[in-house]
C-alpha cells in the first residue's frame, strides 16, 4: 500500500507506555523519511519526530525529547514511536507519514489514517 498504516494507540494512564507501529510499502519505506506527527483537539497538525531514511538521522520536537523514540525495522518495512513517561498532554491523534523529511507537514506526501492516543491523569 501507499499510505502508511498505523497502529497501536489506546488509553493508558500517566506515566504508562505505548508503541505505535507504521507499516508501509517497500518502495515507500525506502524511498522517504517517515515522521509522526500528532493532533489534539482544537489545535494545528505538529511534528513528534521524524527519521531520515539516507542517514537515520532523527528529529524530536522539544516536549517529547527523552520520553520518545522513534525507530525503524527496515527489513519489516515498520517504524516504531516508543513512547514512555507519557503525559495527559500527549494525547492527541497520532499520523504516521513519509515524505522529505522535516517539521513542516506539507512536506509529507503520505499520510494514515491516524491511532487515537489518550493519556488519563
Amino acid at each position: 500500500q501507499v499510505h502508511p498504516v498505523e497502529s497501536g494507540g489506546g488509553l493508558v494512564q500517566a506515566g504508562d507506555s505505548l508503541r505505535l507501529s507504521c507499516t508501509a510499502s517497500a518502495r515507500t519505506f525506502s524511498s522517504y523519511a517517515m515522521g509522526w506527527f500528532r493532533q489534539a483537539p482544537g489545535k494545528v497538525r505538529e511534528i513528534v519526530t521524524y527519521i531520515r531514511w539516507s542517514d537515520g538521522y532523527t528529529y524530536y520536537t522539544g516536549s517529547v525529547k527523552g520520553r520518545f523514540t522513534i525507530s525503524r525495522d527496515n527489513a519489516k518495512n515498520t517504524v516504531y514511536l516508543q513512547m514512555n513517561s507519557l503525559k495527559p498532554e500527549d494525547t492527541a491523534v497520532y499520523y504516521c507519514a513519509a515524505g522529505r523529511g522535516g517539521s513542516y507537514p506539507g512536506n509529507y506526501n503520505y499520510w494514515g489514517q491516524g491511532t487515537q492516543v489518550t493519556v488519563s491523569s
